[in-house]
This record gives C-alpha cells, sequence and structure tokens, in this order.
C-alpha cells in the first residue's frame, strides 16, 4: 500500500497555527515578566502572590505546542526552512516557559524585598525590565515576519542588559559596604537583576533561531563571550 502524501495546504494551516500558538505563548511570557516588575515598583504583595501561583498555563502551551511540532514531524517529513521552523520552535517555547519561570524568580525575590526598608529608588531595574521586554517582543515579532535583521537588534541589546546588570550590582555593592542594614534587601535587588538579565538571554536565543530558520546559520557560538 502506497503512504498517504501529505496535505501541502493542511500542512501550511498547521505551521501557521504552530507560529500563532508560539506567538500567543510570548505574549504571556511577556505580560507575566510585565506584572513582575509591576509588582515590585508597586510594592503590591496581592500582585506578587498571584503571579507566583499562575504559572500553569505556560507550562501548558509548552507541552501543547511540543506535541504540536512532533506531529508535524512525524506526519510530513519537512525539509529546509520548515524544518527548521518546527525544531527551533520546540526551542523558542521552552525559552519562554523559562522566561514565565524567571518571572515567578522575580516575584519570589520580591516578597523578602518587601518586608525591608528600601535600598535606592528603583530607577535601574525597571530600565532593565524594559530593555528586557523590547528584546523579547522584538524577538517575537522577528520570528513571526522571517526577519533575520531585527533578530540581529536583538543581539546587539543583549549587551546593553549585561552592562546595566553590571551597573546596578556595582551599586548596590556600595550600599552594602556601607551599611550592613541593606545587604539583605540588596541580595534580593541582585537577584531580581540576574533575573531580568536571563530573560534577555532567552530573547537572545529566540533571535538566534529566527537567524538559524531564515538564513540556515547557527550563530549560538559565533557571538558569545
Amino acid at each position: 500500500m502506497l503512504a498517504a502524501v501529505p496535505d501541502a495546504r493542511h500542512f501550511t494551516e498547521e505551521l501557521n497555527l504552530l507560529k500563532d500558538r508560539l506567538i500567543h505563548m510570548g505574549g504571556l511570557a511577556q505580560a507575566r515578566v510585565a506584572d513582575g516588575l509591576n509588582a515590585l515598583v508597586d510594592a503590591d504583595k496581592h500582585k506578587v502572590q498571584k503571579l507566583i501561583n499562575g504559572d500553569d498555563v505556560l507550562n501548558k502551551l509548552q507541552l501543547e505546542i511540543d506535541d504540536r511540532c512532533f506531529k508535524l514531524l512525524a506526519l510530513n517529513q519537512p525539509v529546509a526552512t520548515d524544518l527548521r521552523l518546527i525544531v527551533s520552535a520546540i526551542k523558542i517555547s521552552a525559552d519562554l516557559e523559562r522566561v514565565g519561570d524567571l518571572a515567578v524568580n522575580i516575584a519570589e525575590a520580591t516578597v523578602p524585598y518587601l518586608g525591608y526598608q528600601p535600598v535606592k529608588a528603583l530607577i535601574d531595574l525597571p530600565r532593565m525590565g524594559e530593555i528586557a521586554q523590547q528584546m523579547l517582543a522584538s524577538a517575537l515579532t522577528a520570528f513571526l515576519t522571517n526577519n533575520a535583521e531585527a533578530a540581529k537588534s536583538v543581539l546587539a541589546a543583549d549587551d546593553r542588559l549585561d552592562a546595566l546588570k553590571d551597573q546596578v550590582f556595582r551599586e548596590l555593592l556600595t550600599y552594602m559596604l556601607g551599611n550592613a542594614e541593606t545587604i539583605a534587601p540588596a541580595v534580593e535587588l541582585i537577584l531580581i537583576s540576574r533575573h531580568l538579565e536571563r530573560i534577555g538571554d532567552h530573547a537572545t536565543n529566540i533571535a538566534e533561531d529566527v537567524i538559524f530558520i531564515t538564513e540556515a546559520r547557527d550563530v549560538r557560538h559565533s557571538r558569545r563571550k
């Protein structure tokens, strides 16, 4: 018996649905990062707890997207760009799920921080959050539009985010050395800065996947320090 020939139109529709689900997942991940930062800046314990308790949606989406990818691979035997897209989709869903986890980490660090007197005005951390969220949004847009040049701009932004994280650490270290009472809350802020930097790393991963999909080039290790 001859094997059934995959329906090209149905395959294209499934690929488009896969991309839609990834973009939806990305939007939820972005929203969680924003909620975590807002909870910190507003010192809102209710928002913090809501964020900590709401991680299941992204987990379920990751499983759904992975299942779609495995079925597309098994039933259609894709090649070239389509194959790179499906393989990258599995990686991107993992990055987005991790972004959600990092948003929870931010909330969990916020809980003890709110029990202390503020160390300093929260200026740099919200700025880090803005950069990380913009990187994530740009990476997802690049994925949706197959725009390698837009993806490359995300890679450049990662260096700015890293530099800002180092600046935050130096400033907080100065406070810690000058006043022992600031050590505990400053440590929580340092942890939050690291979580934001890691969110930028995951956005960078997505951007690198876009370059892989569109240009068939693996740039993961060519630019890493």
